[in-house]
């Protein structure tokens, strides 16, 4: 288990230097969810998640992922708590907001990413109480 919050750690350090070019820690089929989007994105494999991240990093300068807590939840689950924060590109505003992540881990290789924004729905669909 801890191999797995090493690995977890490992990604957000870079993420939290606003690296994110790293993705030798996905899983090739890896799964991105978003449900708290109107459109409930779903990119499916390192190519669409490569390019989703393209676009998403587009609009922002100076984009970082700040995470506050680590949380195994069992042998291929770990669940992240932090801010995302960043200026517009266009619009120079600046802007930080919660995360909910669940990293889930297969043989070494993070196999779904489930981002959420809503603390509370992530931790009610999880079954998960504070």
């Amino acid at each position: 288990m801890s191999a797995n919050l090493d690995l977890v750690r490992s990604i957000y350090a870079d993420w939290e230097r606003g690296d994110f070019r790293r993705t030798d820690w996905a899983h090739p089929a890896i799964e991105m969810t978003m449900p708290d989007t109107p459109e409930g994105a779903t990119p499916k494999g390192l190519g669409s998640i490569a390019d989703a991240w393209r676009t998403w990093l587009s609009a922002w300068r100076d984009y970082r992922v700040t995470p506050s807590e680590f949380r195994v939840l069992d042998n291929e689950r770990v669940l992240v708590f932090g801010h995302m924060s960043g200026r517009g590109r266009i619009s120079d505003a600046s802007g930080e907001t919660e995360f909910v992540n669940l990293i889930q881990i297969r043989d070494g290789s993070v196999t779904r990413l489930v981002m959420y924004s809503d603390r509370d729905r992530a931790l009610a669909t999880l079954g998960l109480e504070e």
